[in-house]
């Protein structure tokens, strides 16, 4: 396990990466919303991961965890709507499971404990069309990854990603059955769910952070250009 400050480090880089994905793809994000939501979940993203990142210095001392911590933090003060509560809470509560440092294992209890938060708080399971279609198959392949097939976790990390996109997918021909998607009633069929793509985007950036701190290398380009759904 790498020492405190190399964990460190690597948390903030991630944190940077996220924030700056998600600024890149701020007006993607809002077009997904507009179909089906509010039209915010592209600037409430943008807003909140950024105002996290502006905290690099303050966070330079604290451990990894409570880096992690304070960032969910940021995310409840900084994002609107329910997204604040339902990523900050979440990531909040899952910090607690690196406590120990971050590990193969820790970060697949912080994987879990995350999921099962998100899935609490916001009371949807797979096929309502939201983030929790690309967090399961994500976390769920990490999980079997890491725990039954003994990959090394950046070969895992790959594999949930991937299976994050397909889930990202997978809302697109389903019908929305929480959140305001859902008052569109089969309207909301033929559109990609924001949260879900939102939750991809993170990941992917999660994948390319852990590149360069990892060993190993991993046959996927984190920041394709024919994202799940982007049209040409």
């Amino acid at each position: 396990m790498a020492d405190a400050e190399t964990q460190r480090e690597a948390v903030l880089d991630a944190l940077d990466n996220v924030a700056e994905r998600l600024a890149e793809e701020k007006e993607y994000l809002t077009d997904l919303d507009s179909a089906i939501g509010d039209a915010d979940h592209g600037a409430n993203m943008e807003r909140g991961f950024g105002k996290a990142a502006e905290k690099r210095e303050e966070f330079a001392e604290m451990e990894p965890n409570e880096v992690v911590k304070n960032v969910g933090t940021t995310l409840i003060s900084n994002v609107g709507g329910a997204s604040g509560p339902l990523y900050g809470g979440s990531i909040m509560f899952a910090s607690q499971e690196l406590e120990d440092g971050i590990t193969a294992e820790t970060s697949v209890s912080f994987a879990e404990a995350y999921l099962d938060k998100v899935k609490d708080r916001g009371g949807a399971q797979v096929g309502a069309k939201t983030m929790v279609d690309a967090l399961v198959p994500a976390v769920h392949t990490y999980k079997k990854s890491i725990e039954q097939d003994d990959l090394p976790p950046l070969e895992a990390l790959a594999k949930a990603v991937d299976a994050a996109e397909r889930g990202v997918a997978f809302t697109v021909p389903i019908k929305a059955m929480k959140g305001r998607a859902s008052f569109l009633d089969w309207r909301s069929v033929g559109h990609q769910d924001p949260g879900a793509t939102s939750t991809l985007f993170i990941l992917e950036e999660l994948l390319e952070t852990a590149e360069e701190y990892l060993d190993g290398e991993v046959d996927r380009d984190a920041r394709a250009e024919d994202a799940v759904g982007r049209d040409e």
